[in-house]
């Protein structure tokens, strides 16, 4: 019995396939490039049926799929709202999809709700009844899981801290993103070094590119490590919401471990140190004692992993 597990970032889509056990089998990374709408959903479907051929061709068929999405998954139309793939407002997933599996069972959720459930399953969240996966890549998410179940919510949008609220006053940027994503994320990173070239005229450092050349987040991680008082400067104020964001959540449900994930953690496990010291400034101070901060066992595969656990749990097999 094979299971597909699939996840839809920003910037790529991975396909994995798993045992019931949840053992990888094999695992394929495509890049999005500057495809939207329905071009993304083409990529998916076509993808997918080459999974479900190549896996029948073997004698072991896939049985159950699922898939991760990064936004709102709304599980009663079988629509997608992610807000970084232009053209996904409403987007018919469910539908696409079960053209190519129309007799495979197929669940859909938030990549909170998958990141959460893959370290739960196969990483370094495995044992808690309660736990946060904190998503830091182009967005902002959090996976949360409370007295054993995943938490969504009334709406399917639980766990979209992007928006969470960390510096006054409010200003019309934020609607865009939210505040904490909008000075934290992958892209609120890049968005910031912007901000401070135009601020700093004199600055001539690592991050000060050509006309036409973009600052990337692994650009500012780089120039930090040599000490760029643009990039330290960047990713000091990172550090300061990343750790007022872990407060609250602390405060808010006190788990047993915040696990770091997605692509800006990479270059920034690092921090996390750093974000527990200024954690525990803010957060209620027995709750803080008591939970610890990782980084996550599974790299860039939680989602995936998740995505996996998901086609397991849709299926009817046992899980956690």
């Amino acid at each position: 019995m094979a299971l597909l597990g699939i996840d839809l970032g920003g910037t790529k889509v991975a396909f994995a396939l798993f045992d019931r056990s949840g053992n990888m089998r094999a695992k394929e990374t495509l890049t999005l490039d500057t495809r939207r709408g329905a071009e993304v959903g083409k990529l998916i479907t076509i993808s997918a049926a080459l999974k479900i051929a190549s896996a029948d061709s073997e004698g072991d068929p896939v049985e159950a799929i699922g898939i991760s999405v990064p936004g709102i998954s709304r599980r009663e139309k079988g629509t997608v709202w992610a807000p970084n793939i232009p053209g996904w407002d409403d987007y018919p997933l469910m539908r696409e999809i079960k053209t190519v599996a129309e007799e495979i069972p197929v669940a859909i959720e938030s990549d909170r709700s998958c990141c959460i459930s893959g370290e739960i399953w196969k990483g370094n969240a495995r044992g808690c009844k309660d736990a946060i996966y904190l998503a830091v890549g182009t967005g902002i998410g959090a996976g949360i899981f409370v007295n054993g179940e995943v938490l969504r919510g009334a709406h399917d949008i639980a766990g979209a801290i992007g928006w969470m609220a960390l510096s006054r006053p409010f200003k019309s940027k934020y609607t865009i993103c939210g505040n904490f994503e909008y000075f934290a994320s992958g892209e609120g990173i890049s968005r910031q070094v912007s901000e401070y070239l135009k601020k700093h005229d004199r600055y001539q450092g690592e991050l000060r590119k050509g006309p036409g050349e973009k600052v990337t987040t692994q650009d500012v991680f780089s120039a930090h490590g040599k000490g760029d008082v643009a990039a330290v400067s960047i990713i000091d104020l990172a550090v300061e919401y990343w750790g007022m964001a872990c407060a609250n959540l602390v405060s808010l449900f006190n788990p047993e471990k915040i696990i770091f994930g997605g692509g800006v953690f990479g270059p920034a496990v690092e921090l996390i140190p750093a974000i527990r010291q200024e954690a525990e400034k803010w957060a209620q101070p027995i709750s803080i004692r008591q939970v610890s901060f990782e980084p996550s066992a599974l790299d860039g595969d939680a989602g995936v992993y998740g995505a996996g656990f998901l086609a397991m749990k849709h299926h009817g097999y046992s899980t956690y």
